[in-house]
This record gives structure tokens, C-alpha cells and sequence, in this order.
């Protein structure tokens, strides 16, 4: 999809501007036939029980490339920004930021 028709009404995109693929969402997804097939014979478990093999696979994968022994896999920043906040502040705790700080607006 051209980059112009991925953000229809925009100034995004233009004769010069590369090919965009649009993530807004997982209800904008067309998958073909192919698509479909490897959706359907996929294996899949349960990250939060950690028997998902793909995300296993991820989080060893990214843990390997970081040199840790493990790794967690978040699907957002703002998850991110609060699994980070969780794991260094205990109840009650403040969290000091400079105004302009992205975690602020998370």
C-alpha cells in the first residue's frame, strides 16, 4: 500500500515516499491464503503460563543478543514504562521526572 493511501487526508507519504505498511491495528490486516494457513497450523501456547513457543523463543533470543540471562516480552511502550516502574518502586514510592520525560504521558 503506498504510503499516501495508508494515511488517507494526510501530508504523509508523496511520489518520493517509500511503500508503508499500516499497523494501526489487527482489524486493518487482510491476510491472504497463505497467511491464513500459517495462522492456522501455527503452534501456540499461553505466555502468561510460559509455554508460548514463540515468545519463549523471542525473549531467549533478545536475552542472548543482551548478553542476560532473560528477557520479558512487553507489547507496548507504555507496558514497558510500567513493568520498569513496578520493578524499581515500591507502594507508595514517587518516581522523579523532568517535564519534557515520555514516561510521564504513558
Amino acid at each position: 500500500m503506498p504510503a499516501s493511501a495508508a494515511y488517507p487526508g494526510s501530508s504523509y507519504g508523496g511520489s518520493n515516499a517509500p511503500d508503508a505498511i499500516d499497523l494501526r491495528s489487527d482489524t486493518v490486516t487482510r491476510p491472504d491464503a497463505a497467511m491464513r494457513q500459517a495462522i492456522a497450523e501455527a503452534e501456540v501456547g499461553d505466555d502468561v503460563y510460559g509455554d508460548d513457543p514463540s515468545v519463549n523463543a523471542l525473549e531467549s533470543h533478545v536475552a542472548d543478543l543482551m548478553g542476560k540471562e532473560a528477557a520479558v516480552y512487553c507489547t507496548s511502550g507504555t507496558q514497558s514504562n510500567l513493568s520498569a516502574m513496578l520493578a524499581h518502586c515500591q507502594r507508595g514510592e514517587e518516581l522523579i521526572a523532568g517535564a519534557g520525560y515520555h514516561v510521564l504521558g504513558a
